[in-house]
């Protein structure tokens, strides 16, 4: 059975239609809220800049310890890589045959002043012989000859006797410097070889309080720290000597402070640099700085000052220019270009651009354009105290 529509239904269901799509028309759209960022006031403090560059530490003395006279290695009075005092025994070569010929050296010193005695008894007689005429000239110039002769023989026997002590004490070796040292290179029963030229090596020390840390630095850098040092004065300077500070590398905060004490005196002309050097104590028990590790170190490149810091993630790059978006009191963004330094205990430096009250975008930057509303969180940095009015319009 099929259903009839009556045209007065029609005409309802038309009417009811066109009110539909009028409606539809006539309602505005949707409009999207202002974008939630995140900003804060930019940090005031008084800061240094500081120079980085990578560096290798070295001792401050090594020294190659060899044998002063050839024999067989008869003791090892050390333990490996134990520290040692200037004068402690490390060797000891077989004595027994230097200490024979000190022996005989000595043997034969109070032989030649015997012959000295003789000689000088020998001329006084003849001194008097010769005033009573009984002897001749001749004869008292043989004995006058004969005592210098005795004499200079004293001289060759101590001598003899001095070189054999010397080459006696050679055999007990003895660390010249105070510091670490290296594993032994020869076991007792070798025989060692004391010639000039051919000693052979036994060991090494190399002191370890203080160590040096080499760098390089550019010409300009190198020249600024050079007049730092001439002038001699400011927070940098300590005993009239630029400090600088060093970290190894499972260090952070650079903990390890010193001083440049030496600056190289010619341009290295394939890199274009400077060797710089810091000296830094290393105290002991720890004992952390060692002869040849690998660290940073960094010098003051400028005195303190008052400056501006905000979060590096805050700046933008337009073309090569740096930004910031402030937003104003009217919750719009604004667009500012600013002068950047360097990046200070995390936060970036900013010389020009922006003034102590701005409120910096640091959260959001891709989802703004200068002159757009946006809805604000304002947030103190780390460290610095809310303003009153970040907490009044939070």
């Amino acid at each position: 059975m099929r259903t009839q529509f009556k045209p007065s239904s029609l005409g309802s269901l038309a009417a009811l239609c066109l009110l539909a799509t009028a409606c539809q028309k006539s309602s505005p759209p949707a409009v999207r809220p202002p974008p939630a960022v995140t900003a804060s006031q930019p940090a005031q403090r008084e800061v240094v800049e500081w120079d980085e560059y990578p560096g290798r530490l070295d001792a401050v003395a090594m020294v190659e310890v060899r044998a002063r006279v050839s024999g067989y290695l008869q003791s090892v009075q050390f333990k490996d890589g134990a520290e040692v005092k200037k004068g402690d025994l490390l060797f000891v070569i077989d004595p027994r045959p230097y200490q024979a010929e000190l022996d005989h050296a000595e043997a034969n010193l109070k032989q030649a002043e015997t012959r000295l005695a003789l000689a000088s008894n020998d001329l006084t007689r003849a001194e008097r012989l010769l005033q009573s005429k009984a002897i001749s000239a001749e004869e008292a110039d043989s004995r006058s000859n004969a005592k210098r002769e005795a004499e200079a023989m004293i001289q060759s026997a101590r001598a003899l006797v001095e070189t054999a002590k010397l080459n006696f004490e050679y055999t007990h070796i003895i660390a010249p410097v105070d510091g670490r040292i290296g594993r032994k290179l020869m076991t007792e029963g070798n025989l060692v070889n004391g010639n000039q030229g051919q000693s052979t090596l036994l060991t090494t020390i190399v002191s370890v309080d203080p160590v040096y840390c080499y760098f390089d630095a550019d010409e300009q850098s190198a020249l600024k720290y050079q007049q730092m040092t001439r002038e001699g004065k400011g927070d940098n300077m300590r005993d009239g000597q630029v400090v600088c500070e060093l970290e190894l590398a499972n260090e952070k905060g650079f903990p390890h402070k010193g001083v440049l004490d030496f600056v190289d005196n010619r341009i290295d002309p394939a890199t274009g640099t400077l060797r710089v050097r810091g000296v830094f104590p290393n105290p002991s028990p720890d004992r952390l700085l060692q002869p040849g590790y690998f660290a940073r170190v960094r010098v003051p490149g400028s005195g303190k000052y008052q400056t501006l810091l905000v979060p590096d993630l805050a700046v933008g790059t337009d073309q090569g220019q740096k930004f910031l978006y402030v937003i104003n009191d009217q919750d719009m963004v604004e667009y500012k270009m600013v002068k950047l330094g360097p990046i200070i205990d995390g936060l970036r430096v900013v010389r020009e651009g922006i003034q102590s009250n701005d409120w910096v975008m640091v959260n959001g930057l891709m989802s703004v354009r200068p002159g757009a509303k946006v809805t604000p969180k304002r947030e103190a940095l780390a460290g610095t105290p809310v303003p009153p009015l970040a907490a009044a319009r939070q």
